[in-house]
């Protein structure tokens, strides 16, 4: 039962949660930059290096959670502009995994108008925070992806 109607049109996603399909982790595979990409995540992380070598290894990650663990690894070899350009990346590789599966797209418009957000208590940047604060970019780029895919579905962009 919820606690007020401001959380009834709330919906808590995990980035981290694999069996999720909203989730950055799920392993729904995608064509983007000319390579298949196991999941969000790791196109996600692979693009925060310019070097072909690492984005490649990163790519190659088994697990969604490697790929991250080798971005963090490699942290002084972030390309400069990074900070500019990630919500960017993050919402491209979001969109084409939409585009690719249909699943992911229904999924995320049986959402409807509720407010998307990433319930991570410890990331203050894509997730809401400990104190529900936090900045959502995560939860903003789903719901931004959702209305692309809604204007699309009635016509209104190419």
């Amino acid at each position: 039962m919820f606690n007020s109607q401001s959380e009834m049109n709330r919906v808590y996603v995990s980035r981290t949660n694999a069996l999720d399909p909203l989730a950055s982790f799920s392993r729904h595979s995608f064509v983007l930059e000319e390579v298949e990409w196991p999941s969000v995540e790791h196109y996600y992380q692979a693009m925060k290096f310019e070097d072909p070598e690492l984005r490649e290894a990163i790519r190659a990650a088994g697990h969604p959670m490697d790929a991250q663990k080798l971005a963090k690894k490699n942290k002084r070899r972030v390309r400069p502009d990074w900070n500019k350009v990630k919500e960017t990346f993050m919402t491209r590789g979001v969109y084409i995994q939409c585009r690719t599966h249909p699943e992911v797209a229904n999924a995320l418009l049986r959402t409807g108008e509720k407010e998307l957000i990433e319930n991570s208590q410890y990331d203050y940047y894509w997730g809401c925070g400990r104190d529900g604060r936090g900045g959502n970019a995560f939860g903003r780029i789903l719901m931004e992806v959702r209305e692309r895919l809604r204007h699309e579905a009635a016509g209104l962009y190419p």
